[in-house]
């Protein structure tokens, strides 16, 4: 990927190989404590981030891809320590680290064995507030349990909306896959990894080149250096999960309505309680078109993972996002 990205400009790959040097380079500093478990089911564990215990509680649920602490990410950025001081009372599900035995749990397994049952041990309805994949998670969650209301952030449901050349990128990277896939019980961050590459080639080499011209241990390195760590990390997928993500990916079942979760093909229209989206205008990992359609949307001008810690996410996203909780958690 480097070698064709800068097959113009010699200077440009030294460069982003300069960039990739200070990044391996550079000191790491140590990440927010983890709060304690509220409830524990499996791997998975409902961390309370505390908040006020009047009105339903928010939960976040994550992707089961890259770790749960991007909305966590530092003591400067942090949606959800945010979240908890304007008084909802905040959890998050960390999904944990599954093993081969786990090989046959898919993505509407881990909505049916540990989300469902998570969520029915909460005195109250919760809100439930769903990131990238975790948002079509929490959708199915929706449509299958009562909660309060339900938003998604950058959250895939219409997977046709990838467009045509990137699915068919996408499926021969599991065709190259799949068998040591098999084998292992297990898809490794590093394959969902390259498949992010895929979608969006020329900024991977661009942020290292921008990073090497960032001054050495200043605010703008230290966030680089965190969020990089955060991308390069991650437990993997059961098999089974990874298989139904590039299976969703190419024939689109949620979108078509044939995604079976608890017995049944998940119907949006079902969902009784507000619903919002919050759709990324810029997005590469997940583009727009892919959104679900909600009843109501809130467009955001920023990027997948800029519209969560990037230097404008409290005004884009953070901030209506918490007009949102207020407005549904009040009683009605």
């Amino acid at each position: 990927m480097l070698r064709s990205e800068t097959a113009t400009s010699g200077e440009r790959r030294q460069v982003a190989l300069a960039g990739l040097a200070c990044y391996q380079a550079a000191p790491r500093e140590p990440r927010p404590a983890m709060p304690p478990a509220k409830h524990r089911r499996g791997h998975a564990r409902l961390l309370d981030y505390g908040g006020s215990e009047d009105g339903p509680p928010v939960v976040f649920v994550p992707s089961l891809i890259n770790p749960s602490h991007i909305l966590d990410l530092t003591p400067e950025t942090s949606l959800l320590r945010w979240i908890a001081a304007r008084g909802h009372r905040t959890l998050l599900l960390d999904w944990g680290s599954p093993t081969p035995v786990d090989r046959a749990l898919d993505i509407a397994g881990h909505v049916e064995r540990i989300l469902l049952p998570l969520l029915a041990r909460l005195k109250q309805a919760p809100i439930l507030v769903g990131y990238c994949l975790g948002g079509t998670m929490a959708l199915a969650a929706a449509a299958r349990a009562e909660v309060t209301a339900v938003a998604t952030i950058a959250a895939p449901w219409h997977f046709t909306g990838y467009g045509e050349t990137a699915r068919a990128s996408i499926a021969d990277l599991w065709t190259s896959a799949h068998a040591a896939c098999d084998a292992l019980g297990l898809v490794p961050m590093e394959v969902l990894q390259s498949g992010f590459w895929r979608l969006d080639p020329a900024r991977t080499i661009a942020k290292y080149e921008a990073f090497a011209a960032m001054p050495a241990g200043s605010r703008a390195a230290r966030d680089f250096v965190a969020l990089e760590d955060w991308a390069n990390a991650g437990a993997p997928l059961t098999y089974a999960a990874g298989a139904e993500l590039f299976a969703m990916i190419e024939r689109d079942a949620p979108g078509r309505g044939e995604w079976i979760v608890g017995g049944a093909p998940v119907d949006l229209s079902s969902i009784a309680c507000p619903a919002t989206e919050f759709v990324s205008l810029g997005d590469r990992i997940v583009p727009a078109a892919t959104a679900a359609g909600l009843p109501s949307r809130h467009d955001v001008a920023a990027g997948h993972v800029g519209m969560i810690v990037g230097g404008r996410a409290c005004a884009v996203l953070w901030e209506p996002l918490a007009d949102w909780l207020s407005t549904v958690a009040a009683p009605r």
